[in-house]
């Protein structure tokens, strides 16, 4: 059954928390115990309803102050598909936290308060989504109970959204009408609003193509851990183990293996199932070779005639996720990117993304918490690794505290330098 991941956003107190909640109460995916646990605590805050919002927002500070800091993730399925929903933060100040939630997502669900319109956190997390390259959103215009179900007051936030989102690089983008706090359009037609003739929301999320997202054309194949057993009878056995990072791997395809450049044949495919003919993202396979080659962890496996980038220096897009020390020209860092660690120093910052005008500043020498900049590194070796819009896998990347492990932001790789 294919898996969907799904990243919630939007300004505080659109109903981010309250809709996921919608989803995972009117799919019938709560257990009695969960239900039981939120209806007390609604009981014990005075409120009128069951606060759905309880079942993503887990941590003390979150049920305190009524807003989501962490990423929650809940997983549910229907006959027709799994889905992984990622709740992320609507503040400012966990932005870091948002573009974790969304690094990995098939689907922005943006949600818009239909009395408070397009706001500056939702054109924020918009973006945000488009820069991570999400390829589908749905904007969710939610609370319609609030503003009498009307259909101009819709027409209108499409009509505004819609003008906003032309600046962005959108593929797909869609809009519906719900109240999660009720359920309308959710799970089922609203009787609410006629005048919509689209589909409520768990529909839609079952029917968005999301298999021709993936990058089947590149082969790529980062090598994770080079496998050689120990007992006796399994002597002449050597496996590669990986993830699958793009491409379609077939037994008896030529692969060339980087940064070495020596060829081979794939002889097998293997997995905890069994053997396969061929492997696709996002699998976990061990690969087989014809001819018994040099290759260590951090190599990369991928057809003779399309090869990714091999450089060292390499513009990127950073989403700076530290607060005891800046990004700066001049800094030091450890670069995790697919299976490869290296060392990299910061030898240029182009400019610093005000992301809620989307205006670039050339005179921004350094990132905070939470800001967006390009910027250019030079790596101690060199990365095998492909433009993030053509594939999110091998086009990302970790910067790290050499001292700490600490990560302290994410990269987009926009090419080589």
């Amino acid at each position: 059954m294919e898996m969907v991941r799904i990243a919630t956003c939007g300004s505080v107190d659109d109903g981010k928390s309250t809709l996921i909640g919608r989803l995972l109460y009117d799919s019938k995916q709560i257990f009695v115990d969960q239900m039981e646990a939120i209806e007390e605590v609604s009981n014990r805050r005075g409120s009128d309803y069951v606060d759905l919002a309880l079942l993503t927002d887990g941590l003390r500070a979150e049920r305190e102050q009524g807003i989501t800091i962490d990423v929650a993730y809940r997983y549910f399925a229907t006959p027709k598909r799994k889905f992984v929903l990622a709740d992320t933060p609507g503040h400012i100040q966990y932005t870091r936290n948002m573009v974790t939630g969304a690094s990995t997502a098939d689907v922005a669900l943006v949600l818009l308060d239909a009395r408070k319109g397009v706001l500056e956190q939702t054109k924020r997390h918009a973006f945000l989504s488009t820069l991570l390259g999400v390829p589908h959103m749905v904007v969710c215009v939610n609370k319609m109970d609030l503003v009498d179900y009307s259909q101009d007051r819709f027409d209108e936030l499409v009509d505004e959204f819609s003008d906003f989102a032309s600046r962005l690089d959108v593929g797909d983008l869609r809009f519906v009408p719900v109240s999660a706090l009720v359920g309308d359009n959710v799970i089922d037609k609203s009787d609410e609003m006629p005048w919509y003739l689209g589909m409520p929301l768990l529909p839609m999320l079952e029917q968005i193509h999301v298999a021709s997202d993936r990058n089947l054309i590149d082969v790529r194949f980062p090598v994770q851990y080079v496998i050689r057993p120990h007992r006796m009878e399994y002597q002449d056995f050597r496996g590669y183990a990986g993830t699958v990072a793009g491409g379609v791997l077939t037994v008896g395809d030529e692969i060339t293996v980087l940064p070495s450049g020596f060829t081979s044949t794939v002889s097998a495919i293997q997995t905890a199932d069994g053997p396969l003919e061929s492997a696709e993202p996002p699998m976990s396979v061990v690969v087989s070779l014809a001819d018994d080659i040099d290759i260590s962890r951090g190599d990369m496996i991928c057809r003779p005639h399309n090869q990714p980038h091999v450089g060292q220096d390499i513009d990127l897009m950073v989403c700076w996720m530290s607060s005891d020390r800046k990004l700066e020209v001049g800094s030091t860092l450890a670069i995790k990117h697919t299976t490869r660690w290296v060392r990299a120093k910061v030898t240029e910052m182009q400019y610093r993304l005000d992301v809620n005008t989307m205006h670039r500043d050339p005179a921004g020498d350094s990132l905070d918490l939470n800001e967006i900049g390009r910027v250019r590194i030079r790596t101690s070796g060199p990365l095998l690794f492909d433009e993030y819009r053509r594939n999110r896998n091998t086009g990302s990347l970790i910067l790290v505290d050499e001292t700490t492990n600490a990560t302290l932001g994410a990269g987009m790789i926009i090419g080589p330098a």
